[in-house]
């Protein structure tokens, strides 16, 4: 079970690394180029940047960052982690399928066993008396 936790692991820090560097691509080369069509500022990272003792905050330069942040995570959870999830749903269909073709596991034939032998004795039981 702890191997396929760790694959399912790197699986996803390669998938998002993946995705990331599309997103980054699709947001510095779509989408900062349509905001600054609107805004006529065609780089975020410039806008609205204060200055003081040599010293500069970028507000622009976060609104390019956390435009990033969420297109990575939508990426991430629309194209890796919902297929998955699908995947494992249907595998786990499939292997409850498999188990009832397969008819009552070890556990329910030894309870199965037992509430027969708890059945015998309380008739052992009643007849005794």
């Amino acid at each position: 079970m702890s191997r396929g936790s760790m694959i399912d692991m790197a699986v996803g820090v390669v998938m998002g690394s993946a995705v990331t560097a599309v997103v980054n691509s699709i947001v510095d080369n779509l989408i900062s180029p349509l905001i600054g069509m609107i805004g006529g500022v065609p780089d975020l990272s410039g806008l609205l940047t204060i200055t003081f003792n040599n010293s500069t905050v970028s507000f622009g330069a976060i609104l390019n960052a956390l435009i990033n942040f969420l297109l990575v995570g939508v990426a991430v959870y629309f194209c890796v982690i919902l297929p998955i999830n699908k995947l494992r749903d249907l595998t786990a269909a499939q292997d409850e399928a498999d188990a009832e073709e397969q008819g009552p596991s070890v556990e329910e034939q030894t309870l199965a066993t037992l509430q027969e032998i708890r059945d015998e004795l309380k008739k052992a039981n009643n007849s005794a008396e």
